[in-house]
């Protein structure tokens, strides 16, 4: 029975810890947003420049430590990785949930959102069976007894969890489970289909009556209802407050608004454009990539003189920042602004392409495996 609860442990736990790893490696970029946001909240602001280097190592570590335990591999060393790693990931859940400080963990991307109480759960489930596992470490055998076999099979599982960290981090996630994925049509995913709810909110007010003095709250409804507002004595005190009473469907983009320099929202005729348009996405120009920049401006010089395609860069930065960039990199495409958070999930680069048609994303690319222009006639502008 000892044998069988020890096995269970190590396979669920190793099985988890690789398919975590995995998850996240997937997308090391969307896990270092996720990392500095904890490192902001807990005023380490100073690891947001390594933030993707970090996420790749952790996922690194994650897939290998799952990997070891499935093989038995230097069972005690994987016992007190694994131990301590949870330790401190059910601590950080723990602070999470309880002060509210993010709003979702990361534990499986985008694949998976998990709530921070969930991810906690799952933490508290996972500590049990690896202090069982950390207990009966001395039992752990490995499924191969030679130790030039363990040591290349190590080697191996740590270089391929590696790459494929690097990999995606250079050339977009392998299975892309962000809004904006190839085939996505994004008007639709911006509205809340026929028969679903909008969240349910109730706002309270507080009123004051202005000849007796006495103060009460009242619901929105209520004060309708009971057309309170009609009794010029009461009138309302501070701000009202809205609580969310009934959590209601979320569009899968609903953050979404592009405007041009003075604010004239763009949104929908940039999105719902019948033709190709190319969306270059740099929502930092400060950071982005200055040849992919030079680059993707002859791109967008070519399309729009050859076929009229329409070509657009979106960023994040203020319309100075974007005028001395403009000036600097002698750009050619329209300029247009939106919030950081949408354009990170348009594409995990930066600068990142977009080619839309009608509402559809029909592709996209990182800077590092941009097509070039006669690939992209002969694949779309032409037919």
């Amino acid at each position: 029975m000892k044998n069988i609860a020890l096995t269970f442990s190590r396979i669920f736990v190793g099985v988890l810890f690789i398919f975590s790893g995995l998850i996240k490696a997937n997308d090391p970029l969307g896990f270092g947003y996720k990392l500095q946001e904890y490192f902001e909240v807990f005023h380490m602001d100073f690891l947001s420049p390594i933030a993707t280097g970090i996420a790749i190592l952790l996922c690194t570590l994650e897939i290998v430590l799952g990997a070891l335990l499935l093989f038995g591999f230097l069972g005690k060393k994987v016992a007190w990785g694994l131990l301590l790693l949870i330790i401190f990931f059910t601590l950080l859940t723990f602070v999470s949930a309880f002060f509210k400080v993010v709003t979702s963990c990361g534990c499986f991307g985008d694949a998976i959102p998990l709530t921070p109480w969930q991810s906690f759960s799952k933490d508290l489930i996972l500590l049990v069976l690896i202090v069982y596992i950390f207990l009966k470490k001395d039992l752990i055998q490995p499924a191969f007894k030679k130790a030039s076999t363990q040591r290349n099979l190590t080697v191996v599982v740590v270089i391929i969890s590696l790459l494929f960290g690097l990999y995606t981090y250079n050339f977009l996630p392998v299975i892309d489970f962000l809004p904006y994925k190839v085939g996505a049509h994004i008007p639709s995913l911006m509205v809340i289909p026929p028969g679903e709810k909008p969240d349910e909110f109730q706002i309270m007010y507080h009123l004051k009556n202005k000849a007796t003095k006495a103060e009460k709250d009242m619901s929105d409804k209520d004060y309708l209802k009971t057309e309170i507002w009609k009794d010029n004595n009461w009138e309302i005190v501070g701000e009202p407050t809205k609580t969310l009473v009934k959590k209601g469907y979320d569009p899968k983009i609903k953050d979404l608004i592009i405007t041009d320099a003075s604010g004239t929202d763009y949104t929908k005729e940039l999105i719902e454009n019948p033709y190709y348009s190319l969306v270059f996405v740099a929502y930092s120009l400060n950071d982005t990539n200055a040849k992919a920049i030079g680059d993707l401006n002859a791109l967008a010089m070519n399309a729009t003189q050859q076929f009229n395609i329409r070509t657009v860069l979106l960023t994040s930065n203020s319309a100075a920042d974007a005028a001395r960039f403009i000036k600097k990199n002698n750009l050619f495409s329209e300029v247009f602004y939106a919030d950081a958070v949408p354009l990170k999930s348009m594409v995990r680069a930066n600068p990142g392409i977009l080619l839309l048609k009608n509402g559809v994303v029909i592709n996209k690319w990182h800077f590092h495996n941009v097509p070039t222009f006669e690939q992209l006639s002969s694949k779309y502008f032409n037919k």
